[in-house]
């Protein structure tokens, strides 16, 4: 297990604390790292004190409770984090089923172009991977995705759309994620599912939860 850094503990405003690792770009350095922090959040969750908790990349931002004293938070989070589990946890496994291509995915014909491939090779490899939900962030249910394998990587569009679909699966530089409702965006789009990921009426609301994998499956229409 690669080595963990000791994070940087700043202090936001009177009631924020943001934790932060340096960014190695060592694909297992910074899976552990996000499996460390993950961990970390449960403890807060179970501290209590807090109004909200939210973890990123290499980050954690805590919301304290007024009558909670941030330099105890700072000491203590910096006596828990060498004692947290560098494990890095299963996770559920969700299959996503996708239509990839026409209407479902607009962009597939031009990011297979831009790969000097074809469009069955860009499905074929982008279901041939399992990735990992590393945090939740952007819109409602949105999960940023490791594990896009390289020769999918493909620029976002020059021009991003006012609107894009709920459900679409797209690509943009070194990652794809779905979009859990409508909303503009710039990524590559490359097929649609019908899959809920968000609803505010559920506990939790979010289908996805950090740590979880997902593995895309093609759907024929």
């Amino acid at each position: 297990m690669p080595n963990q850094p000791f994070p940087d503990i700043a202090l936001l405003g009177e009631h924020h604390l943001l934790l932060t690792l340096a960014n190695t770009g060592c694909t297992a350095s910074t899976l552990a790292n996000q499996a460390k922090i993950w961990a970390l959040a449960q403890e807060c969750r179970s501290k209590g004190g807090l109004t909200d908790i939210t973890p990123g990349m290499n980050n954690l931002t805590l919301c304290l409770e007024a009558n909670q004293d941030p330099n105890s938070w700072q000491q203590w989070l910096q006596n828990i984090w060498p004692r947290l589990p560098v494990e890095i946890p299963d996770g559920r496994l969700h299959r996503v089923p996708v239509r990839y291509g026409n209407d479902h995915g607009p962009d597939l014909e031009a990011v297979a172009r831009f790969h000097h491939t074809s469009a069955e090779e860009i499905i074929r490899a982008h279901c041939a991977t399992e990735y990992r939900v590393m945090f939740l962030g952007f819109l409602p249910g949105f999960a940023y995705l490791s594990g896009l394998p390289s020769q999918l990587h493909t620029p976002r569009l020059n021009v991003p759309r006012q609107q894009v679909p709920a459900g679409s699966v797209g690509i943009g530089g070194a990652q794809t994620g779905i979009y859990p409702c409508q909303a503009p965006g710039g990524w590559q789009l490359i097929g649609r599912t019908e899959l809920p990921l968000f609803d505010a009426k559920q506990e939790p609301p979010c289908r996805f939860a950090p740590g979880d994998r997902i593995q895309f499956v093609r759907e024929v229409s």
